[in-house]
């Protein structure tokens, strides 16, 4: 669909934007991203890069003992290619010794812990770096709901949040990250031979058109049927988003005062910003 191409100078110039002035505003000057060696992960990196300095960001690996070698040697040609600061965290020994008081855990929760032990390291060389931590998650995963609260969907600052997973590759591939990261099939590598399609049960083409009529035009499931998309995947997509609202938006706080954070009290303006 012609729609959700990019005229990408414009959007890698929104986004540099963006992250500088977010990190600056905040009153920092670098940031720290995790970097699996996908798509996701390397565009945040680049875009960072050009952002901030090379020597502003931090790209923090973090393999669990499953982890496919080639995320770790992406992740690595990211690093190179940039030449920004790296450091590597084996989250193999914290994992396993969670889980070994839990053994008959499923691989979703295994890799949901794994997510967030991730997060943890992320946000304690936040710390020690002075760094914003920079979100990697795209709008696709976000509204499927896709992705592990306070996992790998936290962060800071979140630079990929409106750009489709379709989207993240035509701008990956304008600012030259490597063909080989962005050609790859998807994987969280959260567990051996786990690919984000395969879980998902379709591809992000298919997902990509519903969601971006279903959320950009307004579309009901209707009027995509009538458009002669299948009626039980559109449902299913639509189930989704509506069932994963809640990872979407800060926790809800119940109104008992005349102003409420996140709702009375939420604008920049508070504060004279």
């Amino acid at each position: 669909m012609h729609e959700l191409g990019l005229q990408c100078d414009i959007v890698q110039q929104i986004l540099t934007g963006f992250i500088d002035n977010e990190v600056r505003k905040a009153g920092f000057e670098r940031v720290v991203v995790g970097l699996s060696g996908g798509v996701d992960s390397s565009l945040a990196a680049f875009l960072a890069a050009e952002a901030l300095g090379p020597h502003n960001v931090w790209g923090i690996l973090m393999p669990y003992r499953t982890s496919n070698p080639e995320s770790v040697e992406h992740a690595m040609l990211v690093v190179k290619t940039l030449g920004i600061q790296s450091l590597s965290v084996d989250i193999s020994p914290m994992v396993d010794a969670y889980f070994a008081a839990f053994p008959d855990a499923d691989h979703v929760r295994r890799g949901n812990k794994m997510a967030r032990e991730r997060m943890t390291i992320l946000f304690d060389h936040s710390a020690r770096l002075g760094g914003l931590v920079l979100g990697t998650s795209n709008k696709t995963e976000l509204l499927l709901g896709y992705g592990t609260l306070y996992g790998d969907m936290a962060s800071a600052v979140n630079p990929l949040g409106d750009l489709y997973k379709t989207q993240v590759r035509q701008l990956a591939r304008h600012v030259k990250v490597p063909t080989v990261i962005v050609e790859k099939q998807p994987s969280a590598d959260l567990w051996a031979g786990q690919t984000d399609e395969a879980e998902l049960g379709f591809t992000y083409e298919e997902v990509d058109r519903v969601l971006y009529l279903l959320v950009d035009h307004r579309y009901e499931v209707a009027d995509l049927v009538a458009e002669g998309f299948d009626q039980r995947f559109v449902r299913a997509v639509h189930h989704k988003v509506q069932g994963s609202q809640y990872k979407r938006r800060l926790p809800v706080i119940a109104k008992v005062s005349s102003r409420t954070i996140d709702r009375d009290f939420r604008y920049p303006r508070d504060w004279g910003r």
